[in-house]
């Protein structure tokens, strides 16, 4: 088997997989609540499915690491895992944030935080993902592996799965491009999560298309979508900022009253 269609395989089996791990987690453990997750509709998260590639290549290296306690040798290869995890979420992070002007997760409240994109809990959690894949699922990866290039009939499968995950990427990327130009002339950075959020309950608007994929063509409607949620939250915002104002003005009066009557 092709070194080529190993990788393939590993990132479409991680990308699903990863997806299927966010779902059960924002449901029962962050937000308590089913949420798709990440920047595809459909059940694909390509940054595990990168990460499953670089768990099965650093993996491989363990009988190479010039080590000899097997312990201590596991102990820096998960250390190596949760670098590499946490180097390739803040390389994705950072393109969105920067280049697209779109968050896509937030860790601003966590101790430790590198720009909201990694802190050291979630770099902690990497590196228990690294162990469990080590221990639990890089055996049966091998296998996998074994029985693929054996059966190369199922390569017609990684192909169809690639050719979805294209399509979706199109899609997605056309609204996220909508996204950025409405970002840019606003000078803001909006979150990725609460869009699509807003986007499951504007389905009356057309934006989409066929339950999960979006209309292309219709920039002016994502536009109008896009300005209607700034504006709801500039007047929060807006609202919130004259609640405090009002409060400021109402002690000053109490005050200039009690200076007054003394």
């Amino acid at each position: 088997m092709s070194f080529v269609l190993l990788l393939a395989f590993l990132f479409s089996i991680g990308s699903m997989l990863g997806w299927v791990l966010e779902l059960f987690y924002r449901r029962y453990i962050s937000q308590h609540k089913w949420v798709n997750p990440g920047f595809l509709s459909g059940p694909c998260l390509p940054i595990y499915g990168c990460g499953l590639v670089i768990l099965y290549l650093i993996a491989s290296l363990d009988g190479r690491i010039g080590i000899e306690d097997p312990n201590i040798r596991k102990i820096v290869l998960f250390v190596i895992m949760a670098i590499c995890m946490t180097v390739i979420e803040y390389i994705a992070g950072w393109i969105s944030l920067h280049y697209f002007r779109v968050r896509l997760w937030d860790y601003s409240n966590n101790w430790g935080n590198i720009s909201g994109l990694i802190c050291p809990l979630y770099s902690f959690f990497w590196s228990v993902l690294g162990a469990l894949y080590y221990f639990l699922i890089h055996p049966h990866i091998l296998r996998a592996l074994e029985w693929l290039s054996n059966n190369l009939a199922f390569s017609f499968f990684v192909g169809f799965f690639y050719g979805i995950f294209v399509i979706d990427f199109v899609h997605q990327t056309k609204l996220v491009m909508a996204i950025k130009k409405f970002a840019r002339q606003k000078q803001i950075v909006m979150h990725y999560e609460e869009i699509k959020e807003r986007i499951g309950q504007y389905k009356e608007s057309r934006l989409i298309k066929a339950g999960f994929i979006f209309r292309t063509w219709m920039d002016q409607p994502i536009n109008r979508f896009l300005k209607e949620t700034y504006e709801t939250t500039k007047e929060i915002v807006t609202d919130l900022t004259g609640g405090i104002r009002e409060d400021i003005q109402t002690g000053i009066d109490k005050m200039k009253s009690k200076s007054s009557g003394k």
